[in-house]
């Protein structure tokens, strides 16, 4: 069945990140060890809080202070934990392609309010570009692989499961996805990401 919809993923698809050079930012500016910081970001949950929108930056970088013991700018404390993406080129042409043929497409990520924003203040053009829904975990307070996040972003398309088809780089968001009663791809790169729409119908021209 050619898909209807399609939703990315947005980190390691549509743009790369690396956490760990954003640890190792944010401890150079507390002056503290990186495996602290991401103990206390991920084992601590407060990366989770984030992006779960539980808690906003104010109240994390409140809490990651004084779990830390560590007094730092929170502007500064922010750009070190978000400057870590860097656009990934090869899917411009997937997107662009998707755009020309009228497919509809939409991103479905698991981020944060001062990731999206720094993002944004890159000025990528296809960010937020031409996608016609864009879900984010902070703002919908759920999460990949949880089953409430795919019931509502299905919704949000307009469209049937059964006719929607996702790639995402993790595991078991491309399981839970299907559970759901989409079609879904482990994202390895843009050239598979064209074949496998190339399979399902969706001519790109690439």
């Amino acid at each position: 069945m050619r898909p209807q919809f399609i939703y990315l993923d947005l980190g390691n698809v549509i743009v790369w990140f690396d956490h760990a050079k954003a640890w190792q930012q944010m401890a150079d500016l507390a002056g503290i060890d990186s495996v602290a910081v991401r103990a206390v970001a991920t084992a601590g949950g407060l990366q989770e809080s984030l992006e779960r929108g539980h808690i906003d930056w104010p109240e994390f970088h409140s809490q990651f202070s004084s779990r830390t013991h560590t007094a730092t700018d929170p502007e500064a404390l922010a750009h070190a934990a978000s400057d870590m993406f860097s656009l990934n080129i090869g899917m411009l042409p997937v997107i662009a392609g998707l755009e020309r043929i009228g497919c509809p497409t939409g991103i479905l990520s698991n981020t944060c309010a001062i990731h999206w924003e720094h993002l944004l203040a890159k000025h990528y053009s296809v960010l937020p570009g031409n996608f016609v829904q864009i879900v984010l975990s902070h703002l919908v307070a759920l999460q990949k692989p949880e089953p409430g996040i795919y019931e509502l972003a299905a919704e949000r398309a307009g469209v049937r499961p059964d006719q929607i088809f996702f790639c995402d780089d993790i595991p078991a968001h491309v399981d839970a996805a299907r559970a759901a009663g989409w079609d879904a791809e482990i994202f390895v790169s843009a050239v598979g990401l064209a074949d496998a729409l190339d399979r399902r119908g969706i001519k790109l021209g690439l």
